[in-house]
């Protein structure tokens, strides 16, 4: 594997949950693949999941690992082309990028979605940048338009939770009171249709993702027909994709607010979310405490679908 954005980077998803199952189960089997290589993780955008369990994952394949905060203690930077450079962005990311391939081996990237420009967004220039001018393998951190690591993880927690060997899965919009990229959404989307799971979609109109990240999926604008029978509830909140209203809040609905009664209509189903949530926006308190939420584990997973994604590309090196 030379760069890793998207499911597509691997043979399978059988093959990605396969090796990511084996690395949990003993994760510090590699610790020689990474010794005296170092890993540069690039946050344009704030994190604690991701910086915490990449870091760890890099740690467990003996990696040394540097982490800047492109917001905090750097220069800014431009990222355009063309501009005449009399801002306060003191240094253009094609410098910068060469620069900080010259540092390490491998580079993870945090850069989402601005929501004013969607060819610019999904066009994702800035990881695309990294990968043309850095010189070294790149992962997507989270980016425009996926977020990759998150959906291995979420797809390690299925594995381990389900009771039936094809799951209802339910991905749900729900309220938010700012505008979200809808990275997580697609690429939860984009894995889900790699697998034989029953999957579904249901959101509010105006809130249809790219098709390209629908795919199969069956989509649902009765979010209670949508449950009815899930085995796992994935909520998430995004903004609209459509290219009239693209990055906009169409409406804070709070009917679609993951409840009690709404989880009543399901297969005593799993409740799942990235994190952080908005308690009682995205989802009530006695639901995301429930036994049946399994947001922590989930969480947790993080750490080995990150250190999947660094071995193989350690083992292109």
């Amino acid at each position: 594997m030379r760069n890793f954005t998207s499911v597509k980077d691997f043979a399978s998803v059988e093959e990605a949950l396969a090796k990511a199952i084996a690395v949990k189960k003993n994760p510090f089997a590699d610790q020689a693949l990474g010794k005296n290589r170092t890993l540069l993780m690039i946050f344009f955008n704030s994190s604690l999941r991701t910086r915490l369990s990449t870091q760890k994952a890099a740690m467990n394949l003996g990696m040394n690992v540097i982490v800047l905060d492109v917001n905090q203690g750097a220069w800014k930077l431009e990222t355009e082309r063309g501009v005449i450079m009399n801002s306060d962005k003191s240094e253009h990311l094609l410098e910068a990028i060469p620069v900080m391939g010259c540092y390490c081996d491998i580079i993870g990237v945090r850069s989402f979605a601005g929501l004013t420009d969607r060819e610019s967004d999904y066009n994702e220039v800035i990881l695309n940048q990294f990968i043309k001018y850095s010189g070294r393998p790149v992962f997507s951190m989270e980016s425009a338009t996926r977020h990759p690591l998150q959906t291995l993880a979420d797809l390690i927690t299925i594995e381990e939770y389900k009771k039936t060997a094809k799951p209802k899965v339910v991905l749900t919009w729900a309220p938010h009171p700012k505008a979200l990229p809808q990275a997580v959404a697609n690429s939860f989307a984009e894995w889900m249709n790699e697998t034989d799971y029953e999957f579904v979609i249901t959101h509010p109109k105006g809130y249809e993702l790219a098709p390209q990240f629908v795919g199969k999926a069956k989509v649902e604008y009765d979010q209670d027909k949508a449950l009815a029978g899930a085995d796992f509830v994935y909520a998430k909140n995004w903004s609209a994709y459509n290219e009239a209203d693209y990055g906009k809040v169409l409406n804070m609905d709070r009917s679609w607010t993951v409840t009690t009664e709404k989880m009543a209509l399901t297969n005593n189903a799993y409740f799942m979310h990235c994190l952080p949530v908005r308690r009682n926006m995205i989802v009530s308190d006695d639901v995301i405490e429930s036994p049946q939420s399994i947001v922590i584990p989930e969480a947790a997973n993080r750490e080995y679908s990150a250190q999947t994604v660094i071995k193989e590309l350690l083992l292109g090196l």
